[in-house]
């Protein structure tokens, strides 16, 4: 007897279906826009962290890929930690001026939002 299944997850990414007109559809890649064509929004937030400031990037279209690269960027220029999820960069501390400025020389356009 094979191994017996308790979620969805056990199938391993497989989806059965009785309909034979069904036609699987690829997820496709997501292209990144060109920097000239995003339009970012830069936060300053600190909730849930303990009192303490990040600089929350907003709006990121594109692959995960790329919005790690940008956030590796962000972050190295900044010097300090931070993380890339969901279209948003998250550094640690008050870097929105610093941020923006480097932003707007790639060519994203970036809007201050908030204090």
């Amino acid at each position: 007897m094979g191994k017996k299944l308790n979620s969805l997850e056990d199938l391993g990414g497989f989806v059965f279906s009785t309909n034979k007109d069904f036609e699987f559809e690829n997820e496709e890649i997501t292209e990144t826009p060109e920097n000239e064509e995003q339009r970012l929004e830069a936060h300053l937030d600190k909730k849930n962290r303990g009192g303490k400031i990040a600089t929350v990037i907003k709006g990121f279209e594109g692959n995960d890929d790329d919005l790690k690269s940008l956030a590796k960027k962000l972050k190295t220029l900044c010097g300090v930690g931070g993380t890339a999820k969901d279209g948003e960069i998250i550094i640690q501390g008050n870097f929105r001026d610093k941020i923006m400025e480097y932003l707007n020389k790639e060519g994203y356009k970036v809007k201050r939002v908030g204090g």
